[in-house]
């Protein structure tokens, strides 16, 4: 039966990032793709032009509808936005109980403006940390959640495993905004602690990389993938479809999201553990 995964986020006209991003993802993964808009956003590769909010009470009943006619396997979120979209969203969730939810905490623009106030910020420590299956912020991100100076590996390592420490039951830190020729990744699930190294991709600006991922986890882990295999799935079908990607646009370069994950989806070795 075809696995039914939900993305909450907000929308990019632009196609290249948020619930678009997300939706053309789960199609790859073969995962049937379910959605409950946040925001609505005219942007484009350029940038955010405006940005209409949804009302939480519309956001609940999204969630609520596509709850009342699938079986969800796996969600993910993406730009939640307000304080009060983070705590219907929350509440809309732990009714849920999914086994599998990937929090992506959108709170920082392209050029490092925070989107997030501080109650937001607050409630999105408080509510859902509690509820990630894994949570993925880039450096910046695990900087505002823990409070902390993420700026090479160490602390890296020292945030993903303090989001831990927070509730989250995964942290997958990613070091890509930290510069260098390879890319570093960190993931912590409580037990012990992962590297992912890769070479960066020259690219040099990129539009949807992290809702792209995220979502390829979230199908991932819908799919019946452990974690480990699921970011080593996720993050080979990210690197592949920014190796692939057009620069279709003026602006920062959108995904190839028609990579097929086929022949990822298999028991890899990548990276290294350590206790």
């Amino acid at each position: 039966m075809r696995q039914v995964v939900l993305t909450i986020a907000g929308s990019d006209s632009g196609g290249g990032a948020g619930i678009q991003a997300d939706l053309k993802t789960f199609c790859a993964f073969g995962v049937f793709g379910a959605s409950a808009v946040t925001a609505l956003t005219a942007q484009n590769t350029l940038g955010v032009r405006a940005i209409a909010d949804v009302e939480a009470s519309f956001v609940k009943a999204q969630i609520e509808a596509v709850a009342e006619d699938f079986a969800i396997a796996a969600a993910k979120t993406g730009m939640l936005a307000r304080q009060s979209v983070i705590e219907t969203v929350a509440e809309s969730l732990r009714a849920l109980a999914l086994a599998h939810l990937v929090v992506d905490p959108v709170s920082v623009a392209a050029g490092g403006d925070v989107l997030l106030e501080p109650a937001a910020i607050s409630a999105m420590r408080e509510l859902m940390l509690p509820l990630a299956a894994v949570i993925t912020p880039n450096a910046r991100e695990a900087e505002i959640i823990t409070g902390t100076a993420v700026t090479d590996l160490r602390t890296m390592r020292a945030a993903a495993e303090k989001l831990v420490v927070m509730g989250a039951r995964a942290a997958l830190v990613k070091g890509g905004r930290l510069g260098g020729d390879e890319s570093i990744d960190v993931l912590c699930d409580g037990r012990s602690t992962r590297e992912y190294r890769a070479q960066r991709v020259a690219i040099r600006r990129t539009h949807g990389a992290g809702c792209t991922l995220s979502a390829a986890l979230a199908a991932s882990l819908a799919l019946g993938l452990d974690l480990d295999t699921a970011v080593d799935v996720a993050k080979s079908y990210a690197s592949t479809a920014l190796e692939t990607a057009v620069n279709i646009g003026h602006g920062a370069t959108p995904l190839n999201h028609m990579v097929n994950p086929e022949r990822m989806i298999k028991p890899k070795v990548c990276g290294t553990r350590q206790p």
